[in-house]
């Protein structure tokens, strides 16, 4: 009875020490915490605006920039992507349409063509560079707004070779609908 005891107590013992040696680990310091430009909610994408920040560091202050260029671009491209699949689904899902998912595959390759050669109405909204004595580090903020995009989107669908009357009219529709949502937020 007493070594079950004293088992008990050792166990006891030997949890608590654990619980406290890793409750002192994850209190580690990872370094202090900085502010980088262009952080809080007016960077932050909302129902008016994409918007993103790029950051870049090089030891010349071009290729800094640049890096924080592309880095904001892929950002804004990568919302831009999840909004116009968002937008095609919905129309999947309301429309009795049989050529429904064709439809919605033109969208999404037509808005891919326009964000390959143009983000419509794309602002710069800040940037800002550092240099440490070493490296350049350069800060990079944009913006599109949303209906702009949209407006942008139907113009190109118009025009757009691989687009037949009726894909062009459905096309047409769905970016009237979203439209429509976006200036009923404002």
């Amino acid at each position: 009875m007493k070594i079950n005891k004293w088992i008990y107590r050792l166990v006891i013992v030997v949890f608590s020490g654990l619980l406290l040696g890793g409750m002192s680990c994850s209190s580690k310091s990872y370094g202090k915490k900085v502010k980088e430009p262009f952080t809080g909610s007016k960077y932050q994408s909302n129902n008016k605006w994409f918007r993103a920040t790029g950051k870049g560091s090089s030891i010349k202050d071009n290729i800094a920039r640049s890096k924080a260029d592309l880095d904001a671009k892929t950002l804004l491209g990568g919302q831009l992507n999840t909004t116009i699949k968002k937008v095609a689904d919905q129309y999947l899902g309301q429309t009795e349409n049989a050529d429904a998912a064709d439809v919605a595959d033109k969208f999404q390759v037509l808005a891919r063509e326009v964000m390959n050669t143009d983000m419509a109405d794309l602002r710069k909204i800040g940037e800002e560079k550092f240099y440490d004595g070493e490296k350049y580090t350069v800060f990079i903020a944009y913006e599109i707004k949303k209906n702009a995009m949209f407006r942008y989107l139907k113009k190109q669908a118009k025009t757009s070779a691989i687009l037949n009357d009726k894909e062009r009219k459905s096309i047409e529709e769905m970016i009237d609908k979203e439209l429509e949502k976006l200036d009923a937020d404002e």
